[in-house]
């Protein structure tokens, strides 16, 4: 394990805006301790970048926790960098050695643009998630929690599908760009709530339409994306919104 502050060789992506050229760039990260994180790294290259009047490497960050999915970067070919189950504001310097040579760029995906560097537009997400609806709840005084029956498989699952937080790493992994992942969280989250199924006819349908129309690709089962994905959600979600999108197409008409 490294104990020693590093020297690092980056390869950033620079792009100035959307749809403008853009190219790898190097950089030399100095005294890099072992114990920074990821997005601490390149806030060290970045104030180094200002002393010098250069313009700093924009990337997306907001809690470092890994709780909001904005610390979107592929790192060394994978998004969110080499660890399993881990978003880049989690992965520390560590994981790397003194005089490695690290590629960034930003997700790769027709539905994700550019916006600066190693920023990209992920309101396609946004519309998806506003495809689906509302969810049918009853106003007044929170219920008891023991008032809604919930089998505790049922709620485990919703669980597991509810720590999607959103962040395109499945996309970013897939060859196709398919959203598939993240649209059968965001599906299956519900699909097993009492609360979800007054619109669950019409959510998998909507939501899968939306996601054609955002120019993500088609799920070809290379399960890139749960391997990529920091919170590890379960292929089955795409199984389960497969089922509901084939029950809605049926009671539809479509």
């Amino acid at each position: 394990m490294t104990t020693q502050n590093m020297t690092l060789n980056l390869k950033v992506w620079r792009q100035d805006a959307p749809g403008k050229k853009g190219k790898f760039v190097s950089y030399i990260a100095k005294d890099i301790s072992p114990d920074m994180s990821f997005l601490e790294m390149l806030d060290i290259v970045n104030a180094d970048l200002a002393g010098q009047k250069e313009m700093p490497v924009a990337f997306d960050h907001d809690c470092r926790e890994g709780i909001c999915g904005m610390c979107s970067l592929v790192i060394n070919g994978k998004p969110h960098g080499p660890d399993e189950g881990t978003t880049t504001c989690q992965l520390h310097m560590r994981r790397f050695t003194n005089g490695d040579t690290i590629w960034i760029e930003p997700w790769r995906a027709e539905a994700f643009p550019v916006v600066r560097d190693l920023v990209v537009d992920r309101s396609a997400f946004d519309s998806i998630i506003q495809a689906g609806g509302f969810v049918s709840v009853n106003t007044g005084g929170a219920p008891d929690a023991n008032a809604l029956p919930i089998a505790k498989e049922d709620a485990d699952m919703a669980f597991d599908a509810a720590t999607c937080i959103g962040c395109g790493a499945c996309v970013a992994a897939c060859p196709n760009a398919s959203a598939m992942l993240f649209v059968g969280a965001k599906v299956s989250q519900l699909a097993k709530l009492p609360q979800g199924q007054a619109e669950r006819p019409e959510r998998a349908l909507n939501m899968i339409t939306q996601m054609d129309k955002e120019g993500f690709g088609a799920c070809t089962n290379h399960y890139e994306c749960t391997a990529a994905c920091p919170k590890s959600i379960p292929l089955r979600v795409i199984g389960e919104m497969n089922q509901d999108y084939t029950k809605s197409l049926i009671f539809s008409g479509r």
